[in-house]
């Protein structure tokens, strides 16, 4: 009797501790996520502030540019007009018979200032707005870069207690989308579907010069970078390597692991 009243005082003391970590997580998530709101709407007043500036200047900077070719419009529509009168002027002065008008008249109606307006208008080129949405753009890939990273990170966090996973549905919950960096393609090698698909082609693909770009092997590396748990699956035709590198990895690194799948699976997935 003894021994199962020891067993239920246990059981109850454990039933209690249990109840208090019940709460102790439950406070905790929702002091986390009180205090991850509080920052996601700072990080988005700060987001709103920035595009607030930045639509302020681009339009400030529309005012004064369209204004100073309006100026530069009406001082060129003046002289037009002055030149048209002074011509016809002239036309009517030429066809007078009367020589001492002629004489006259015709001093100040010749008197042309010299202009050259074609050379002294500054046509600015447009390609500094161009500039603005490029920046905006790599400001964007930042941010998406950073959010992913973070993201990974805080999952991996929340997901270091957790059991390996057994089927693909379990895999599922890790899996993470994939693009391809142009930048590091090789020139055979296209990319479409979003960044998301590559093919083999037999021309060369009109790529940009970068460092980080293959030139021996058709090659590509993927412009996410993996931590913790990460599940993708890639379906392929023909021969195709599917390796995972270190973020810092070299050209001349990938070249070794790609020289040496072909005789072990372990580095790659062939």
């Amino acid at each position: 009797m003894r021994i199962i009243q020891q067993r239920v005082q246990d059981r109850e003391r454990d039933v209690k501790l249990l109840r208090q970590e019940v709460a102790a997580i439950n406070r905790s998530a929702e002091k986390t996520v009180e205090d991850s709101e509080k920052i996601f709407t700072e990080l988005i007043r700060l987001i709103q502030k920035s595009r607030s500036d930045m639509k302020q200047q681009i339009r400030s900077q529309q005012e004064a540019e369209v204004s100073r070719v309006k100026k530069l419009q009406e001082r060129l529509e003046q002289e037009i007009s002055e030149l048209k009168r002074k011509d016809a002027e002239l036309e009517q002065l030429s066809d007078t018979e009367d020589h001492n008008r002629f004489l006259h008249s015709y001093p100040s109606l010749s008197d042309l200032r010299e202009s050259t307006p074609s050379a002294g208008i500054d046509i600015r080129p447009l390609r500094r707005w161009e500039d603005v949405t490029a920046a905006v753009s790599e400001l964007r890939d930042k941010l998406q870069d950073v959010l992913r990273d973070t993201w990974t990170k805080i999952s991996l966090t929340l997901t270091e207690a957790e059991p390996e996973p057994e089927s693909r549905a379990g895999l599922l919950r890790y899996s993470c989308q994939i693009t391809l960096d142009p930048n590091t393609a090789h020139r055979n090698l296209s990319l479409s579907e979003g960044k998301r698909k590559v093919t083999r082609k037999s021309q060369p693909q009109s790529y940009s010069s970068y460092p980080d770009r293959f030139t021996d092997w058709s090659q590509v590396l993927n412009r996410e970078s993996l931590t913790g748990r990460c599940y993708w699956e890639v379906e392929w035709r023909g021969e195709v390597y599917v390796a995972v590198a270190y973020k810092n990895i070299t050209s001349v690194d990938l070249w070794y692991l790609h020289a040496y799948s072909v005789s072990t699976p372990n580095p790659c997935l062939k």
